[in-house]
């Protein structure tokens, strides 16, 4: 995808579909999960190559990926902690805590992720 926009997408590789929010915008990646009580699916953050949980409800799932998709690390966050950049990464996926474990999502993943044109 050569420009991300906001909006719906699906995230592909793992062991299921994922449906997942993406945020392209400095507005939309700078309000996260900020807010929310949880999430259905996960948050795509681009580009990113790191987060923060200061201010957020509940803990998260972060997965670091590479310019190409590839998962770099999977961490889990608290609530007010500050997550350390990942150099090599360009995107980051949100997900409520043990999420990624369930999708199968684990480092040396290849993923990709595609608009869904099927909701508004």
């Amino acid at each position: 995808m050569a420009r991300w926009e906001n909006g719906p997408g699906i995230l592909h590789g793992a062991d299921v579909e994922i449906p997942v929010e993406i945020a392209a915008s400095y507005r939309a990646r700078t309000r996260g999960l900020l807010g929310r009580d949880g999430i259905e699916g996960a948050l795509l953050l681009t580009p990113a190559s790191g987060v923060h949980t200061f201010r957020m409800r509940f803990a998260i799932d972060v997965a670091y990926l590479s310019r190409n998709f590839t998962v770099l690390a999977v961490r889990t966050m608290r609530p007010g902690r500050m997550g350390l950049p990942l150099l090599r990464a360009r995107h980051v996926v949100e997900a409520e805590a043990g999420a990624m474990a369930r999708w199968g999502l684990h480092p040396g993943l290849r993923v990709a992720v595609t608009p869904d044109a099927n909701t508004p």
